[in-house]
């Protein structure tokens, strides 16, 4: 038994198909068997919605009367990139406003224009013969701009370590406030919901593929950075999958302010929690069976964050239904555990993907080509204050 993508929209938009969140596709498999699934589902839909730093927008202004060449771009006084054409921009995600000031970002400035707010645009230039202006300053907004675009480099990290601290500090990081000997366990991903959990080995997922991206229309446009393929029989012949990483990319102003939000990380700096949302159609039996492993079988390891090192030694691998038990116990000490992504909202992002499939207004697309496969990731290789 397989199934096309073709096939699978024909169903669709003659409203026979079956799609179910992937929370209601792992319950039915538990009760009636992968088999049974594979023939009644057609689609099932993931999400996640987390912190995803590699995050930005590109942005273009349009010229004004005399034009710019604008090289020093801020935005309600975050920097953005200078280095592109004359009004063409891209800020970060994680840019702060000031050197000393991490209460306001990129991830701010992105949010703002998301929501339909004006943000104050100063830009100067040394000034040439066809670009005689140096200076402007104005107030501009979403509906002003020529193209406004998310482009994050690097999104829904397929299976994030779980974060604890075993030294006597309290260690402030991208994983959140981690307390002194190891006071607490921080993770971050939708475990059973999370796409690249439900497609790990991108049979389904890759260049091309349609998503819900922070409520509105995006696509994967390739492999995020950072992306390798690190797969791992566990000894109860479970797959340890983690690793994969996608670059997405979608039109700002089809997106809801609900589902990209600016954060701030105390002693770390800005994030941009995002909102992604995945259909994964079921071809065959196989991929049935990846979309139907639950939580117990979900596995990451907890990792030691008190040290600032490129390898943090691995303490203990956890599955996911461990870690949202609220306590894991490493050694004799048991530990509590907390998210940093929203479950409540990767519920929301897949029901409402689910509807907008079986409503006919979202359509699945073949994947031009498949995401690459990476073995391994390259590192600076300088050491200590080198």
């Amino acid at each position: 038994m397989s199934k096309t993508i073709q096939e699978i929209n024909e169903k669709l938009k003659k409203g026979k198909a079956v799609v179910f969140t992937a929370e209601e596709a792992v319950q039915m498999a538990k009760e009636q068997g992968v088999a049974a699934c594979a023939k009644k589902i057609d689609v099932v839909t993931a999400a996640t919605f987390g912190a995803m730093c590699s995050s930005g927008a590109v942005l273009n202004f349009g010229h004004s009367e005399p034009p710019i060449r604008m090289a020093e771009i801020s935005l309600n006084g975050v920097e953005a990139y200078g280095g592109l054409a004359a009004v063409d921009t891209y800020i970060g995600a994680t840019q702060p406003g000031k050197t000393t000031d991490i209460e306001y970002g990129g991830a701010h400035v992105i949010e703002d224009l998301i929501a339909g707010k004006e943000v104050e645009l100063v830009a100067r230039s040394g000034g040439t013969d066809c670009y005689s202006r140096k200076e402007i300053k104005t107030k501009i907004s979403l509906a002003d701009m020529n193209q406004a675009y998310i482009f994050n480099p690097r999104n829904a990290y397929q299976n994030y370590s779980a974060a604890t601290n075993t030294t006597n500090k309290t260690k402030r990081t991208y994983m959140g406030t981690l307390l002194p000997n190891m006071g607490n366990i921080t993770y971050s991903t939708s475990g059973e919901m999370s796409p690249l959990l439900k497609d790990p080995k991108l049979r389904t997922i890759g260049i091309g593929t349609r998503i819900l991206l922070c409520g509105g229309e995006g696509y994967v446009v390739f492999e995020g950075t950072q992306a390798v393929n690190k797969v791992k029989e566990l000894p109860n012949k479970d797959m340890h999958y983690a690793g994969y990483t996608l670059a997405v990319m979608g039109d700002m102003r089809g997106m809801s302010s609900e589902y990209i939000k600016a954060a701030t990380f105390e002693g770390y700096g800005v994030s941009m929690y995002v909102g992604i949302g995945v259909p994964i159609p079921v071809i065959d039996e196989d991929m049935m069976a990846d979309l139907a492993v639950p939580n117990e079988e979900l596995h990451t390891y907890v990792c030691d964050y008190g040290f600032s090192s490129r390898s943090r030694e691995e303490l203990k691998l956890v599955s996911y239904a461990q870690l949202r038990s609220g306590q894991v116990e490493i050694g004799a000490k048991k530990i509590r555990t907390a998210p940093l992504s929203s479950l409540l909202k990767a519920r929301k992002i897949a029901g409402e993907l689910k509807e907008k499939l079986l409503n006919g207004s979202f359509e699945m697309t073949q994947p031009a080509a498949k995401l690459p496969h990476r073995d391994s990731v390259n590192a600076l290789n300088i050491k200590g204050d080198e």
